[in-house]
């Protein structure tokens, strides 16, 4: 169908008209990007420009600020450097993602642990500058890290999962020399300095905007970069469009081949799946599974899916109020589930089913728990509530398109056993900010520890010291002290029945219905090559080519 077809007048019969209304919606979905595909105009005036769909973008510019949703770790991870960055391997399928295991200079041009094992001492790439050409120099590294363990929240508790808590860990040896100093040997301390939250700002260009009341001027870096990552924000509209260029000063590696990236928000998977097919525009990133779906079967573009490392979609109970306070209801809820009917109808068997007793001992881990209605009742009727209750289901509205056909399937399915659910959609923007509040009663979500190892995971996700993660307010002193063990654990032995003996408690406590672990899926014109799966979930568009 011919993008320029929508535009004739229907003919005046009904039939015609019904026939129509299809072709209507998509046309409706694809007004906002009409200005868009005027750059596709030939395939020279766009050969250094990438141009990418996605369902939700940003809603920051900050990953240190609060409510920074999972689009914001991808403006941080191609607009600012770090120290250090991971390696990357080819797996036997020919995909390429990172390699946690090897880690490889970026902002720092090497680094040497100290013989007693006690710090690290990073020299930093002399020419290195940021992109309104200021010097980037170890102040700049102490402040960004000073920062971080400081303003609370989500980055001072990543900080503090690599034993990073203290200002007076971070010492300026001379301009170019920062020294870290260990807390404890924590096998996560170097790796946790090479993520997202790990970024490096332009402190003297954040001092500007800096007040009293907001010494670290998260107003201003909410809204603005202070970075020297190889590409520039050149501009933000939120809800809309976030376009890229190139700093053409970047030595932190390899020049990026592309000059300039424009993303734009489409949350219609049709007019994802008609951009793409028309060949309109060059990625549709974090495809809806419908439409990864659709486009196999169409074959009209290069599809890529990639699990998700150390990741689940689940169902969230909130431990701290009635009733979901009831392991009994917990549980009930557990068996009430519709697992397979969401792995066929709601992400087309696109994830790795976490339900049933599968017998694998990776992480993550199914659960014995399986569909079983009678089950369910009777629990509920023990924990005394056998007419059920109400109560309200809340998902993402930014990711909709697998979000939305779970919560459909979860509240008819929980109807059967009386349990009422009035379905609450927040907007994607806001939607790190309801988690943090950790007031939903029932939520339906998806997180993933971005270094792979289980204990991680739990650090995030069940620990009761405030974990930010831990969106079920669940409390389990015994869960708490096996996650502290297992973090600096050294016996493997020891180590694998700390593993075995969490995912027991939190499976039998179930505070969180696992149901699958997910796939992150992409579709790209043939002349697109350089993916590379990353465990934020987010383009890098350094390594991309057009050929």
């Amino acid at each position: 169908m011919s993008l320029f077809s929508l535009f004739k007048p229907n003919r005046p019969d009904s039939q015609t008209s019904r026939r129509r209304a299809p072709k209507r919606r998509i046309l409706l979905c694809l007004l906002p990007v009409l200005s868009l595909l005027g750059l596709t105009a030939t395939a020279d005036s766009r050969k250094d420009t990438l141009l990418v769909v996605v369902e939700s973008g940003p809603n920051s510019l900050d990953i240190h600020g609060i409510g920074a949703n999972r689009p914001s770790y991808g403006a941080s991870w191609n607009t600012y450097d770090r120290l250090m960055t991971y390696a990357s391997k080819t797996l036997p399928d020919g995909k390429v993602m990172y390699d946690y295991t090897k880690l490889e200079p970026e902002l720092a041009e090497s680094w040497t642990i100290a013989e007693d094992g006690k710090s690290v001492i990073f020299k930093l790439r002399q020419n290195a500058v940021f992109h309104d050409g200021t010097p980037v120099t170890a102040e700049d590294v102490k402040w960004s890290f000073d920062r971080a363990v400081t303003v609370g929240g989500f980055p001072t508790f990543q900080m503090k999962a690599g034993s990073l808590e203290s200002p007076d860990q971070f010492e300026v040896v001379d301009q170019h020399t920062i020294k870290v100093n260990f807390l404890r040997s924590d096998k996560l301390t170097l790796p946790d300095l090479a993520v997202p939250v790990a970024a490096i700002y332009n402190s003297k260009l954040a001092k500007k905007h800096a007040t009293a009341q907001d010494p670290w001027a998260m107003e201003w870096l909410k809204n603005n970069t202070a970075g020297g990552g190889a590409y520039k924000v050149a501009s933000w509209r939120p809800g809309s469009e976030t376009v890229y260029e190139r700093f053409e000063q970047w030595g932190s590696g390899p020049k990026p081949a592309i000059a300039k990236v424009i993303v734009r928000e489409i949350p219609s998977a049709s007019a994802q799946q008609a951009l793409v097919e028309r060949g309109d525009v060059d990625i549709a990133f974090d495809l809806g599974p419908r439409t990864v779906n659709d486009l196999a079967k169409s074959k009209k573009a290069k599809l890529i899916g990639t699990p998700v490392e150390n990741a689940m979609w689940y169902v969230g109970m909130n431990t701290a109020k009635p009733p979901f306070d009831n392991i009994k209801v917990r549980q009930a809820v557990a068996y009430a589930i519709p697992y397979q009917k969401i792995m066929d109808a709601a992400v087309y068997g696109q994830g790795i089913p976490l339900f049933g007793g599968a017998t694998n001992s990776d992480w993550p881990r199914a659960t014995s728990y399986q569909t079983d209605i009678a089950k369910a009742k009777a629990l509920l009727a023990e924990a005394g509530y056998p007419n059920g209750f109400s109560t309200t289901l809340s998902f993402d509205q930014g990711l909709s398109l697998i979000s939305e056909p779970i919560a459909l399937l979860v509240q008819e399915s929980l109807a059967s056993i009386g349990i009422k659910t009035t379905i609450e959609k927040i907007p994607g923007a806001n939607w790190r900010a309801a988690l943090l509040r950790k007031d939903m009663p029932l939520l339906i979500n998806n997180f993933g520890g971005w270094l792979n190892y289980p204990e991680y995971f739990f650090f995030w996700a069940y620990h009761g010291q405030n974990a930010v993660f831990n969106t079920m307010s669940y409390q389990n002193p015994a869960l708490d002290a096996l996650i502290d063990q297992s973090r600096f654990e050294t016996d493997p032995t020891a180590y694998a029945k700390q593993i075995e003996d969490m995912i027991a408690i939190a499976y039998e406590e179930v505070p969180r219905v696992p149901l699958f672990q997910p796939v992150v899926s992409l579709a790209h014109q043939p002349n697109i090559s350089g993916y590379q799966y990353w465990f934020h979930r987010q383009l890098d568009y350094r390594q991309l080519k057009k050929n």
